[in-house]
């Protein structure tokens, strides 16, 4: 079973800036799109970044000029740098991947989530 395990959350003051990874791992798999969520206390999650096997990008309005969404293929890693970092920001973070494994077909597993707090 693949599983994605993110890392680099914490807290920060508003302005600055954090590098969230996530890294999927487990058998034989390809990873077509990975993307990035978020999930605010009494809010919907919603989707924060994406980034597709072509390297092509989307955002969310929210964040755009502000986060940037990267993968690095050897590690099966994705990324997303967060500067000018706002209150509003604050949530848990979650990654999840498009996923093909040889004959098992496709899946779209998630991480754990890590905690992103920014204080004004």
């Amino acid at each position: 079973q693949v599983q994605l395990v993110e890392s680099g959350g914490g807290l920060v003051q508003a302005g600055g800036s954090l590098r969230l990874s996530c890294a999927a791992s487990g058998g034989s798999f390809s990873i077509n799109s990975m993307a990035w969520h978020r999930q605010a206390p009494g809010k919907e999650r919603e989707l924060v970044a994406i980034i597709n096997s072509d390297g092509s990008t989307n955002y969310a309005d929210s964040v755009k000029g502000r986060f940037t969404v990267s993968r690095d293929n050897t590690k099966n890693t994705v990324y997303l740098q967060m500067n000018s970092l706002k209150p509003e920001d604050t949530a848990v973070y979650y990654c999840n991947a498009n996923i093909y494994r040889p004959g098992l077909g496709y899946s779209g597993p998630w991480g754990q989530g890590t905690q992103v707090t920014v204080s004004s």
